[in-house]
């Protein structure tokens, strides 16, 4: 069923004045500080497996994702950018990380050393299996990044040992896991090896899921103690729909639960759907898109709105300063956008994971690159600030994997197509038909409206290329070396297709033109009756008070009528287009003693200035918020 293929991480470069300096602190920043966190933390000399009852630190159940996830935005990075200092330190973690593997292929720290009389028995809330995909994901791209076998080997003896543990046969159990990961790991092994079983095992859990009679209450039964996590699971309404296991995947109308699981299950369930062609599978996989995106999904891409179970709630229930839009959750949206994405080439699924990934997903990482956001409100009277490190400190390491891979998510190839998701300065190689092409960038997107791109061919080639056209771009504009293309006319599912005989040295200009734009949402969201948000290109703004002293965010009022203008300010957090506009502030001035009045306070004009939101709690401490009154 998949069309498209993406253009692999370790072909294409990203650079330009957005981009190049984030990707640069991820690889000299980010990386090497979360290394640290890990070391001083002890999740790495976990897998030594010398812990004794009584010492510090007792290994947690779900330490090895974290080191796991490290392992695979180090591994990226070093496709990319080959680092000797770097490629020394990742040999040595993952001999250690192999070296921690039992004789029966089993690789996880807490149920060796701390409860090994506990393993596979709680797969409900100990992460065992979410453990194990993420150290199937860190072996593939180790595999793919450096070319080296040694954790790959060791993942796949782990998958095997895993698929005598679960199945339908006899003697095996009929579970799956409580947070979903494993499944999308196993279609990232089967495609990495060819290994169909691996693709079969991703299968069965995903099949597996919510079937009767319910596996995690059997599983408790033959047990008969709590979970690891019973504290938690004891005061859900439906501890079911947490997990998603409350019926058969392709029977799910709507998003539950929490919602980084769902993320990843989602995307387990459009890799599964493209290499079988599952059109059950499909079908569910698009109305739960339709829901998320339509009724649970912030302006920002954030999604999960509620922290008392890390995910979603009712029907538009998208409440602000209490937004938990979980980093994690962010990036699984954008791995679940780019799944469908490959299955269709429809730009509604490019629309949100550029919304994500420019919003939702960089704002958990400071520009510094050492502190980050678990939850990403969309408002804050001031005590709101990203952390070196968290005690589950999933967050962190998920953000520098994405970001070290992002030029895979910039191209895809189909059979005598090229398709454009993202415009970033830089260069992709590619293969379509047989014939070598390459794609030069040259723009200053998204502080700038206008891409160039070039074609470098060694013959020419007959192949239609596709421009995606951002859902909020109202004029586009496009020309192929100097003739303008009828865009309405060329236009296919979001995207501008031109099909013809390509020559080297091609060139095709792109206008997107990005006016500042006011989005409001739609009426059942409460908490956004009344007030406005700004937008430019695939930007989301936000008032920040650094840039309002003396100045109640809460009291500000947008006029209906006004006029905002863009500039680039490159001393405002390593430069970025900042909005400038009028404003009113209630003025209270006068109001005397009286706690009621019949007459109305005042108002004084505000000059306001928006930054944004991926950058904002980069400055002074204060307060935020993206969703203003407007009147």
């Amino acid at each position: 069923m998949a069309r498209w293929q993406p253009v692999s991480w370790r072909d294409v470069s990203v650079g330009g004045r957005f981009w190049e300096g984030r990707l640069r602190v991820n690889r000299e920043a980010t990386i090497p500080h979360e290394y640290r966190q890990c070391k001083e933390t002890g999740r790495v000399d976990a897998f030594r497996l010398a812990w004794r009852t009584g010492t510090e630190p007792k290994p947690h159940f779900f330490w090895d994702s974290d080191l796991a996830k490290w392992i695979e935005a180090a591994s990226y990075s070093l496709a990319t950018h080959p680092d000797a200092q770097l490629d020394a330190l990742l040999d040595e973690v993952v001999a250690l990380v192999v070296s921690a593997q039992q004789a029966d292929g089993y690789l996880n720290v807490y149920f060796t050393v701390v409860e090994p009389e506990r393993r596979w028995t709680d797969t409900r809330d100990a992460h065992e299996l979410y453990c194990a995909g993420h150290l199937i994901e860190a072996g593939v791209a180790h595999f793919q990044g450096t070319g080296k076998r040694t954790l790959l080997q060791a993942v796949c003896r782990y998958a095997d040992h895993i698929a005598t543990v679960f199945g339908r046969g006899a003697g095996q159990k009929p579970g799956y896991c409580g947070h979903e990961e494993i499944e999308l790991a196993l279609v990232r092994l089967y495609r990495a090896t060819g290994e169909g079983r691996y693709l079969q095992l991703a299968q069965y859990f995903v099949d597996e899921r919510g079937r009767s009679p319910h596996w995690f209450g059997v599983e408790r039964g033959a047990r008969g103690r709590d979970g690891h996590a019973e504290g938690l699971m004891a005061h859900l309404r439906e501890a079911a729909r947490y997990n998603q296991s409350h019926a058969p995947v392709r029977e799910q109308q709507e998003a539950v639960g929490h919602s980084v699981r769902a993320m990843y299950l989602y995307s387990a369930m459009a890799d599964l759907a493209g290499e079988t062609g599952d059109a059950g599978l499909l079908r569910a996989s698009e109305r739960l898109w339709g829901d998320v995106t339509g009724r649970h999904m912030y302006v920002t891409g954030g999604v999960g709105s509620s922290a008392a179970n890390e995910g979603f709630t009712t029907d538009y229930d998208l409440p602000n300063p209490t937004a938990y839009a979980e980093t994690c959750a962010n990036v699984g949206l954008v791995l679940w956008a780019h799944r469908l994405l490959q299955l269709d080439c429809d730009g509604r699924y490019a629309d949100v994971l550029e919304r994500a990934l420019y919003n939702g997903v960089i704002s958990g990482v400071s520009a510094d690159g050492r502190k980050f956001f678990y939850a990403n409100p969309l408002g804050s009277e001031g005590g709101a600030h990203r952390q070196d490190w968290f005690g589950c400190a999933c967050c962190p390491p998920n953000v520098a994997r994405l970001l070290a891979a992002l030029g895979g998510y910039v191209y895809s190839t189909g059979r005598g197509e090229v398709a454009v998701h993202l415009y970033a300065e830089g260069s992709g190689r590619l293969e379509v038909d047989g014939h070598q092409v390459v794609v030069r960038q040259v723009t200053d997107y998204p502080w700038g409206d206008a891409v160039a791109l070039t074609l470098g061919l060694t013959e020419p080639a007959w192949f239609g290329l596709r421009l995606r056209t951002p859902g909020w771009c109202r004029a586009a504009a496009v020309a192929v070396n100097g003739e303008g293309v009828d865009v309405a006319a060329a236009t296919v599912a979001g995207y501008v297709r031109v099909e013809r005989e390509w020559r080297d040295g091609d060139r095709v200009d792109l206008a997107l033109p990005m006016p500042v734009e006011r989005v409001y949402a739609h009426p059942e969201v409460r908490a956004d009756a009344g007030c406005v948000a700004l937008q430019r290109g695939p930007l989301v703004y936000c008032l920040e008070g650094v840039d309002h002293p003396g100045t109640r965010l809460e009291q500000v009022v947008v006029p209906a009528g006004g006029v905002w203008t863009a500039a680039f300010d490159p001393a405002l957090v390593g430069g970025v287009v900042a909005l400038e506009g009028e404003g009113l502030e209630v003025d209270a001035a006068g109001w005397g003693q009286a706690l009621y009045r019949t007459e109305g306070p005042g108002r004084r004009a505000v000059r306001l200035r928006a930054v944004p939101y991926c950058v904002w709690d980069n400055r002074a401490a204060g307060a935020m918020r993206v969703w203003v009154r407007e009147g």
